[in-house]
């Protein structure tokens, strides 16, 4: 059966979020696996929507402080994220589905932003090997990447808030979690997110954390998925900048994203942190492009 409605891709070629130059690539990197060519066989109508403005490492003001903490970059990336929005928002009101192709994972400042002004409920899945729930007075490192969902919620800067809605604990849940810094565990254990991490799938294998995670999100009208390519192990995915060993396996992450597909209520994508200066001849690329696919109804038989 031939899907209904069309997918428009974005790409938002940042880097600024974090301090590995290369995820700027991503989106190229994923376009040249097939992305547009893998969906169209399934059936969707694609619509490529170009790249979004971002200005280069060099053109901005290096040391940006928030309470004395460093943010880096704080400011372009919070300009990048509301163009990012403004396209989010776009794709609703003309009912397409939307793909955001990373750069670094900062970019859903405006991804998830976008995604929560849709009418009804709005649920979002956190898919990566981190927690993403720092803040500036908490970081380690400053990096804008580490601090998006404390960001998306409100409890960071004011100047993180892009859109209208902060996200709520019960609109988010977190799958494939690993690596959390100190400070930002103590944080996260005590915010409420439900959190799914490694040793879950491993008890309780992917199935059983899939429908786990769509429970906590319940009777939501709509899904975006925000994809960190370093939640899968670093043997099938090596192309990120921090990898983190005992990810998810090949098969875990497709089976994720095919329960998602079965669900049907996935409206947007995140596709982020792929590094093709890291990348093993575009591996990590081409499994970005088959975990979109797989969400949006490839099937194996």
């Amino acid at each position: 059966m031939k899907p209904d409605g069309a997918i428009r891709i974005y790409g938002v070629p940042m880097d600024l979020g974090q301090n590995r130059r290369g995820v700027d690539m991503g989106p190229s990197a994923i376009r040249y696996a097939g992305l547009q060519t893998r969906l169209e066989r399934i059936g969707w109508t694609v619509c490529d929507g170009g790249n979004i403005s971002v200005p280069g490492l060099e053109e901005i003001p290096g040391l940006e402080t928030v309470e004395g903490r460093p943010a880096h970059h704080l400011s372009a990336v919070v300009r990048v994220a509301r163009q990012v929005y403004e396209r989010a928002c776009r794709c609703i009101e003309m009912g397409e589905r939307a793909v955001f192709l990373g750069g670094d994972h900062s970019i859903s400042l405006g991804t998830v932003a976008g995604a929560l002004q849709q009418p009804g409920r709005v649920g979002v899945l956190w898919i990566d090997a981190h927690g993403d729930f720092n803040t500036p007075a908490i970081s380690p490192s400053g990096n804008i990447h580490g601090m998006v969902v404390s960001g998306l919620m409100g409890l960071g800067p004011a100047a993180f808030m892009v859109g209208q809605r902060p996200l709520r604990t019960d609109q988010i849940a977190m799958i494939g979690v690993r690596d959390l810094d100190p400070d930002e565990r103590t944080a996260l254990r005590a915010s409420g997110i439900k959190v799914l991490t490694m040793r879950s799938i491993d008890e309780n294998g992917m199935a059983n954390v899939v429908h786990a995670a769509l429970n906590t999100l319940g009777n939501v009208d709509a899904i975006h998925v925000s994809f960190d390519l370093d939640s899968i192990d670093p043997e099938y995915a090596p192309g990120v900048g921090t990898p983190v060993p005992g990810g998810l396996s090949y098969r875990e992450a497709h089976l994720l994203m095919e329960m998602l597909a079965d669900d049907g209520r996935v409206r947007s994508l995140d596709l982020v942190e792929v590094n093709p200066i890291l990348d093993i001849g575009n591996r990590t690329a081409e499994v970005a492009v088959g975990m979109a696919a797989s969400v949006f109804g490839q099937r194996i038989l």
